[in-house]
């Protein structure tokens, strides 16, 4: 039974998804490790440093089909790492040619390898992803660029904005999340091929042909030098992960802020029962942002573990390695899962444009006393316009007026503006500053 509810058939709907599961599923990390055996024995029958019969032989046993479970798990426990077991097992299921398998490479040469090919199957996913939530938020930004809202600092009402901002708000780390990933993708998708001590001795001065031959095979860079000991690719992919969780928490914590009751301006795509309670049917709980955030937390977390196992000694490290296994499998799976939750969110919000303007209109006018002010500035000038409006603001508020009606008390306002006009200067429409232009361009980058 698994241990961790990111791993769990039940709980694990909530926290991650099967496809990314599938990407680091153990068994899929031994085939990896066999597609590297495989790739190797391919370019060393191809370079003649294997009988070219063997490495047939062994690429057609790489399956892992022809490995024991429990010879794998005995072997790993004696050992301390799984390859002696599985190079054991491709060796039999080799036949004679079992004694060409692993050829110059090294336990972390496989291991490492075979961790990078997973890697690069779960940036995959991420990257989708990440597009799908960009194209809908972009979607959602053009399609509300009217949708006047209140503007929130400090969770008060500031100045309006428009939710079509909002969304290009949300929007714009994920035009910065690909950008990083195609950059991330040139210093992590990188072949390890070193030997046991970094410099492949055990082939003579054929050892950077095969390297270089075999990042070829697998689709991968060859590193300049070995990486055994230098791990800030990975690092910086989990850290990458916690960039992404970070921007989905945003959104997330938006949503649950917008969802309140009293606020009522956007919820969370509604399926029947749905974040439902067990005692209290009115109930619609935000329940995907709730885990959006629990992920991040936890994605997060794990951030300092990758970071910390970058202090590797000497040319093999003695146990920061091992901690890599416990936290990037996780953060990859955690993520994906966010981000399922983020693009249903995403593609799916209902947002109330009634309830909106509603709460726009709560302080009847005073969310937009900047205007009022800069309005009259040119005039009265600046010290004198924000004293007026200060004082209009402080009898609407004390009175329970509206602004409106307030300054139209102000002798210096009523001399020179009209109700009609003091109108239109507190119509919340109108002071939306370079909102169109900022959506415009959001998605002129994001197109």
């Amino acid at each position: 039974m698994p241990v961790n509810p990111a791993d769990s058939p039940i709980l694990g709907t909530l926290y991650g998804s099967d496809a990314m599961r599938a990407v680091f599923d153990e068994s899929r990390y031994f085939q990896r490790m066999l597609d590297v055996e495989a790739a190797l024995a391919r370019v060393q029958g191809r370079l003649g440093i294997i009988p070219n019969s063997a490495a047939q032989a062994i690429i057609a046993a790489a399956r892992i089909e022809n490995l024991r479970t429990e010879d794998l798990a005995a072997s790993a426990r004696n050992v301390g790492y799984p390859v002696v077991g599985l190079v054991a097992g491709l060796s039999k299921a080799a036949g004679e040619a079992g004694g060409w398998t692993h050829w110059g490479a090294t336990t972390q040469d496989i291991m490492d390898t075979a961790t990078v090919l997973q890697v690069r199957d779960g940036l995959d996913l991420i990257e989708a992803e990440l597009a799908a939530i960009l194209a809908a938020l972009t979607a959602q930004a053009d399609k509300h660029r009217n949708t006047v809202m209140a503007g929130r600092t400090h969770l008060q009402q500031a100045l309006p904005v428009t939710f079509g901002l909002k969304c290009a708000v949300w929007a714009m780390p994920f035009l910065t999340h690909l950008d990083r990933l195609r950059q991330l993708r040139v210093r992590v998708q990188q072949v390890e091929f070193a030997g046991a001590a970094g410099t492949l001795a055990s082939l003579g001065d054929q050892g950077i042909a095969v390297m270089q031959a075999l990042a070829t095979e697998l689709g991968l860079t060859p590193p300049l030098a070995p990486w055994h000991v230098c791990r800030d690719a990975l690092a910086e992919t989990v850290s990458f992960l916690g960039l992404i969780t970070g921007s989905l928490a945003k959104i997330a914590t938006d949503i649950i802020l917008l969802a309140q009751t009293e606020v009522g301006e956007v919820a969370e795509p509604y399926d029947a029962g749905r974040g439902q309670s067990s005692t209290m049917p009115q109930k619609r709980n935000p329940i995907a942002s709730e885990y959006i955030l629990a992920a991040a937390r936890m994605v997060q977390a794990l951030v300092p573990v990758m970071q910390g196992a970058m202090a590797q000694d000497h040319e093999r490290a003695t146990g920061p390695w091992q901690a890599e296994a416990l936290a990037l499998p996780q953060a990859f799976v955690l993520t994906h899962g966010a981000l399922l939750h983020t693009r249903a969110i995403a593609e799916g919000m209902v947002v109330d444009a009634a309830k909106m303007r509603a709460n726009l209109d709560l302080t009847h006018g005073l969310i937009v006393s900047e205007a009022v002010m800069m309005g009259l500035a040119p005039v009265l000038g600046r010290g004198e316009a924000h004293h007026i409006v200060k004082r209009a603001c402080d009898i609407a508020l004390t009175e329970k007026v509206s602004l409106a009606d307030a300054l139209t008390r102000e002798p210096s306002v009523s001399a020179r503006l009209d109700r009609a006009a003091i109108e239109k200067l507190i119509d919340p429409a109108k002071y939306l500053g370079s909102a169109q232009g900022f959506i415009d361009r959001v998605l002129a980058a994001a197109r």
